[in-house]
């Protein structure tokens, strides 16, 4: 669509409205998945949250699996809702989620089996096998990626022999696919991979090659805000479905957060606070230095371009796995009760490295972290009524001052003047983990939308609806962030 056939419309600033969409945004979760739609109520917009989920990951005796049949249902569920509040159409629909973990497809493009977890212990070995292949240096130098024995370069790898010609896909485009989309691998998610090259933004051969595994079998390559087909299948028979296109957002969930960031310039930074803490700042270019591979950086696809310069910090994770083991003794807290009663907790005389290895496994985690505290030759929190607060006060106090150091370190690295922190995700409520982040940091912390991700991904779908694209690398940066601005504050 051409600029001269489009209006602007002043409640919208200067961003150039070809329609008003009525659109559907499904973030997959590793805890909860949630399905949101956007309409226009007198013309203003309206995020109203129609469907969430609960999911998990199980041992099914074969390893630690998602179950993708149950997952596709809640999806489904969420779509028939929305199509029943939409009599007026759907426009459009994008997936996001969590990155790395991947479906392998039959020769009738259905999944040969449950999904493996990111967090299955099969890749401990693999990364091992790939490391004596093609050393963690030569492997950071061509991707900029962090190296995580999670990434999907590892997880393929402890694939079987016999499966590396079946094709795969990554769970959020899976589920575009499954709803009549091309497969593809939208370059957000491929990019956390580890097996796309940083320089030319295309499957590296010489990854592949090294550590065995079939190009072939690797999805096509596609930008941020791609149109990968109509809805077909048994949904599509719906009225509000008959049109609806389906659009790649920034399929990485962290990346659609960082989209819907209604920020400008280079002074900020971000952490996207939910199971993980993704910590960093913005670039325009990839940062793969010797500096920023001795300290584990990574450099991840963004919209329009950009490099999300960042590292993965254990995050709520921790006190939500301490919490469902407290649930099972029968101690019931929520993390708003766990953040009041801190609030009343001396600081404490020692922090917790959260990042550490024993920390990143599920089980017990209470334990988990006085057998830390021990190594570390400090005294375990005894179990009774305070032993919640204390530890929940534990992990705050240590989260703002694994965030300060990250921070520190990046802005050496890249050189950036920092002065601004947004925090995204469901850690933006969290008051005093905020207040102990600033004083970490020394930045101004600045909460931004609990559902950013939500934001990011329509913000995304309306810029690829309006046309506004930008050479080669999708849709623009500039033209999200205004619909993000927008869509800021519209969540219900």
């Amino acid at each position: 669509m051409n600029e001269d056939s489009r209006d602007r419309d002043p409640a919208f600033g200067d961003v150039l409205v070809a329609k008003k969409p009525v659109l559907v945004a499904v973030d997959l979760g590793a805890e909860s998945c949630r399905v949101s739609l956007l309409q226009w109520i007198e013309g203003q917009p309206e995020i109203r949250l129609i469907h969430r989920f609960v999911n998990s990951a199980r041992n099914e005796g074969n390893g630690l699996r998602w179950d993708i049949a149950a997952i596709q249902e809640g999806v489904e569920e969420g779509l028939r809702a929305s199509a029943g509040l939409a009599p007026e159409g759907i426009d459009a629909i994008g997936v996001d989620g969590w990155a790395v973990d991947y479906v392998r497809l039959g020769p009738d493009g259905r999944p040969v089996a449950n999904p493996f977890c990111y967090r299955d212990e099969r890749t401990v070995e693999s990364q091992k096998l790939v490391h004596s292949r093609i050393s963690s240096e030569r492997l950071y130098q061509l991707t900029g990626i962090q190296i995580l024995a999670l990434n999907t370069l590892y997880q393929l790898r402890a694939d079987g022999d016999a499966e590396q010609n079946l094709p795969w896909i990554n769970l959020p485009e899976f589920l575009l696919h499954r709803l009549g989309g091309r497969r593809v691998s939208e370059y957000t998610n491929a990019t956390h991979t580890q097996l796309l090259g940083a320089r030319n933004q295309e499957w590296s051969r010489e990854i592949f090659e090294a550590a065995g595994l079939d190009m072939n079998a690797a999805p096509p390559l596609v930008n941020p805000g791609t149109d990968i087909g109509q809805m077909q299948g048994n949904l599509a028979s719906l009225p509000a479905f008959r049109n609806t296109r389906l659009i790649a957002p920034a399929c990485h969930d962290t990346a659609s957060a960082i989209a819907g960031i209604p920020a400008q310039g280079d002074d900020w930074a971000f952490i996207s606070s939910g199971t993980w803490s993704l910590v960093g700042c913005v670039l325009p270019s990839a940062c793969a230095t010797e500096a920023a591979r001795s300290r584990n950086f990574s450099n991840e696809g963004g919209v329009g371009g950009r490099i999300y310069f960042l590292k993965n910090v254990n995050g709520m994770w921790l006190l939500r796995q301490c919490i469902e083991h407290w649930t099972s003794q029968g101690q019931t807290w929520t993390v708003e009760q766990l953040v009041e009663a801190s609030e009343n907790v001396d600081a404490p005389e020692y922090l917790l490295d959260v990042d550490d290895a024993g920390l990143l496994l599920p089980g017990n985690m209470p334990a988990r972290i006085n057998a830390l505290l021990k190594r570390s030759g400090h005294a375990p929190i005894p179990d009774g009524t305070g032993m919640a607060p204390a530890m929940a006060n534990l992990i705050f106090h240590s989260l703002a001052a694994r965030y300060a150091a990250v921070l520190r370190n990046a802005t050496r690295i890249t050189g950036r003047d920092l002065k601004r922190l947004y925090v995204v995700g469901g850690g933006s409520k969290n008051t005093l983990l905020n207040r102990l982040t600033a004083r970490a940091t020394g930045l101004e912390v600045l909460p931004a939308s609990a559902e950013s991700t939500t934001v990011g991904n329509f913000a995304i779908q309306l810029s690829a609806l309006n046309g506004d694209y930008a050479g080669g690398v999708g849709v623009s940066a500039g033209a999200v962030a205004k619909w993000a601005s927008v869509l800021a504050d519209t969540t219900h």
